[in-house]
């Protein structure tokens, strides 16, 4: 992770964080606090000149919610050697154990 480019950046993910859906809010609950297979998990993370919503780092995992799958956001994560998962808000808020088992099983291979 290289950290925050600029004062600006820095900003818009502490927005980010301020202006949590729901569904960010539910899956931090679980991933928060090295809560989820004892890994630390950061909110709202920069990566280059992205912020992505979760990242563990340890793994080079970045973790998208809600969003349309972006393949020029997906290019510049693998660019930098992170792998990114995404999921809607539909599947965080009613199958948060299958969201859990994915990123699981995600960390596992």
């Amino acid at each position: 992770m290289t950290g925050f480019h600029n004062d600006a950046q820095k900003a818009e993910a502490r927005r980010r964080r301020r202006e949590t859906t729901e569904a960010q809010k539910r899956l931090w609950q679980f991933l928060r606090a090295h809560r989820f297979m004892g890994l630390s998990v950061r909110r709202q993370a920069p990566v280059g000149p992205l912020i992505v919503d979760f990242l563990i780092p340890a793994h080079r995992l970045a973790i998208e919610t809600g969003h349309p799958r972006d393949p020029a956001r997906a290019a510049c994560l693998k660019a930098r050697g992170y792998r990114l998962l995404g999921f809607n808000d539909t599947d965080i808020l009613t199958r948060t154990d299958a969201v859990l088992r994915a990123i699981a099983e995600a960390l596992r291979s």
